[in-house]
């Protein structure tokens, strides 16, 4: 009995220890590089995949569409009736 307790305590421990991630993705840019490696890791600062492509030739990377981007609002423009 007391070998199953210390077993559910050492999975409780486990559990409540394990890393927590948090957001890779920045919601600013709409394009996102993931590079490959020991430390992989999203470089979310590209306007543009042309952009991304570009600067990930040669690299461990690919570019993919940022699924948290939240697209600005334009601003509104009045319409005059003269």
């Amino acid at each position: 009995m007391r070998g199953a307790r210390l077993a559910l305590v050492a999975i409780g421990r486990l559990i409540a220890g394990a890393s927590a991630h948090a957001q890779t993705y920045d919601p600013s840019y709409p394009v996102c590089m993931q590079i490959y490696g020991p430390v992989g890791y999203f470089d979310c600062r590209y306007a543009s995949l042309e952009q991304c492509r570009f600067l990930a030739v040669g690299r461990s990377a690919a570019c993919v569409v940022n699924p948290y981007f939240t697209k600005q609002p334009s601003p509104r423009r009045s319409r005059r009736v003269d």
